[in-house]
């Protein structure tokens, strides 16, 4: 399937911002190279008022005088391409290239052309234009049609590093957002399908069910297909962490299930040695279990081993919430809000110990934010709801009167 997504709107970036020549003129008269000064001027004026026949007409004029003018050829390429002939553009983009060849937008504005007409060089042109382009919104379209080749081609890894290089500059656009996502998809479910045809029993299949019931929140059998990868190979890498994660989210308050996640926890260190997320996890059973000393020394451990871990910030400041020590609570609070800005839980404890030390500035905003948080998480929860397909048995049909 191909993504049509480099339809997009060049005007705003060539109508109005002239292609300069960078060589000199040709040796002329000094009527001609006048006459040539003002064709130029004319083109640029007429660009600028989005008045392109009269551009054109003015950039003809120019290279009557000057056949090699590379500002001319620009322009004129320019235009065509504004309207779609890739054909005549390319012709002029050359011509400019020939005189001036650190036009960099002509350049990028012929490796277009040469994709759109399915020319063999589009593919080198692009990367190269793409790779020295400065001016972010051109470098994205021509990132868009690389990636886009790239995509046509069935090469998803190439097309994934062009995509990942476009979201860092181009965070919150939604095209290169929703490209992304495809493309992602896509790789997964081919590396899923590779997986799924060499290794169809083995414990990496029984992570990845289990991981992919996690997703569609899927507790319970999650839990058991842990426990097959578990069963095939007792000692695969994230996996012990992995069950302690879905015991303790699916029955937190359960002590069998706390216990059962300690001790998959301890296996965890032994494997892949300790991290801040097993020592978070680990304080926070002790946590629930109400053993304070315990939950002090995991989540200072936590602390020790990554400062930027939330869950261990958090953890440190319901301890000191509890000993009536706010000030000190808000210091970790406002580190864990640091480390995870859309965590709501770390918003909504700092309002509240704002409140206490009254910070009314700072609750009213944290409070704000944790509101919004919400709102939005639950908005994402609803568009994720859509997507999940309907459970017959979950809406079993209505019995009519009669029945």
């Amino acid at each position: 399937m191909r993504l049509n997504l480099t339809k997009h709107r060049w005007t705003s970036i060539f109508i109005g911002a002239v292609f300069l020549c960078s060589g000199p003129m040709q040796a002329q008269g000094t009527s001609s190279t006048d006459q040539l000064k003002t064709h130029l001027q004319r083109g640029q004026a007429a660009l600028k008022a989005n008045q392109q026949e009269e551009a054109a007409k003015e950039f003809r004029a120019a290279l009557s005088l000057d056949p090699s003018n590379a500002e001319a050829h620009a322009n004129l390429g320019a235009l065509s391409f504004f309207h779609g002939n890739c054909k005549d553009a390319e012709i002029e983009f050359r011509a400019a290239l020939k005189s001036a060849p650190s036009l960099t937008r002509a350049t990028a504005l012929m490796a277009v052309c040469e994709k759109r007409l399915g020319e063999p060089s589009a593919q080198a042109d692009l990367t190269s234009a793409f790779a020295e382009l400065k001016d972010v919104r051109m470098r994205t379209q021509v990132g868009i049609e690389l990636a886009d080749l790239y995509y046509q081609q069935g090469d998803l890894g190439e097309t994934g590093s062009v995509l990942y290089t476009l979201s860092s500059i181009n965070p919150d656009n939604v095209d290169i957002l929703f490209f992304e996502q495809r493309v992602y998809s896509e790789l997964a479910s081919s590396t899923l399908d590779k997986l799924a045809l060499l290794a169809p029993d083995s414990a990496r299949m029984q992570q990845l069910i289990a991981e992919k019931l996690i997703n569609a929140d899927d507790l319970k059998n999650a839990i058991v297909h842990f426990r097959k990868a578990l069963a095939a190979n007792p000692r695969l890498p994230g996996t012990h962490f992995e069950l302690a994660e879905a015991l303790m989210e699916g029955s937190p308050n359960d002590p069998k299930a706390q216990a059962e996640a300690a001790s998959e926890l301890q296996t965890a260190i032994s494997i892949d040695g300790d991290s801040s997320k097993i020592e978070s996890e680990l304080g926070r059973i002790a946590l629930l279990q109400s053993n304070l000393a315990d939950a002090e020394t995991h989540y200072q451990h936590a602390y020790q081993l990554n400062p930027n871990d939330a869950q261990a910030d958090l953890g440190l400041a319901e301890l000191l919430t509890r000993q009536d020590k706010p000030e000190e609570a808000a210091k970790y609070l406002r580190l864990a809000v640091a480390s995870d800005p859309l965590n709501p839980e770390a918003h909504y404890k700092l309002s509240q110990v704002d409140k206490q030390l009254h910070l009314q500035d700072e609750q009213k905003k944290e409070l704000q934010l944790y509101v919004d948080i919400r709102a939005s998480k639950d908005k994402i929860q609803h568009l994720y709801q859509q997507m999940k397909p309907e459970n017959p048995s979950a809406n079993p049909t209505p019995a009519s009167p009669s029945q």
